[in-house]
């Protein structure tokens, strides 16, 4: 099932206890959640550009928050979750709706997820410019992105909750190397006519990220 809902949320522990911090998201942060309802997976990842960690929650929809079940795991954990949670900083949390995806021929929705290297672009754009902003993503300016074969695919979410910046749109970039960040197609696509008019605008100011993946991607639990 294509995710119809997103979580991103970085961490970043202190290096003195950053394997113990490995061991607990990857052995009962990251499982309890595929165990949830709406969960369909999640992927790890190593910011590039400095210290901290990024979880990538693929869900149904950002609904799978509102479960009862979700709602015991947030609201009763574990004391080393208590623990691990009060002492990290760096902390993000954004939850999307989906409202794009678009992939290169010949890869499976799976491989477009399971890609080694992740570019997130975040933006704040006005309420009345959304839908012009929208119509240049999927339109003008990701065909292009798609031009380099390493660019897999990208998808795009809307921002229903999230802290500690406002933002309102999300895209997920899935990246077979980081070079394709220095490729012509994305030179290109930074260039065209409906670009700069947007480019020109004050509010036309993204948050960029890159990470590498870190382990192998989690998938949801089966139902008991």
């Amino acid at each position: 099932m294509r995710p119809g809902g997103v979580l991103f949320s970085e961490m970043t522990p202190d290096p003195s206890w950053e394997a113990d911090f490995h061991d607990w998201y990857d052995t009962e942060h990251i499982p309890i959640r595929m165990a949830a309802p709406g969960f369909l997976g999640a992927q790890r990842y190593c910011r590039n550009d400095g210290p901290g960690f990024l979880a990538v929650y693929d869900m149904e929809s950002p609904e799978a928050l509102q479960t009862d079940q979700y709602k015991r795991i947030k609201g009763e954990p574990s004391e080393r979750t208590a623990r691990m949670l009060r002492d990290v900083s760096g902390f993000t949390r954004y939850t999307g709706r989906l409202l794009s995806w678009q992939q290169q021929e010949g890869i499976s929705e799976a491989q477009m997820l399971e890609s080694l290297v992740l570019y997130s672009v975040f933006f704040t754009v006005p309420e009345d410019r959304q839908a012009d902003f929208n119509d240049w993503y999927t339109q003008d300016h990701v065909p292009r992105l798609l031009e380099e074969p390493q660019w897999l695919g990208v998808r795009r979410y809307q921002i229903v909750d999230g802290a500690p910046e406002s933002y309102t749109h999300l895209a997920l970039h899935h990246l077979a190397s980081a070079d394709a960040l220095e490729s012509s197609a994305r030179a290109a696509a930074r260039t065209t006519p409906w670009r700069d008019q947007l480019a020109a605008e004050s509010w036309f100011r993204g948050t960029y990220m890159v990470f590498t993946k870190r382990r192998q991607r989690f998938l949801a639990q089966p139902a008991a």
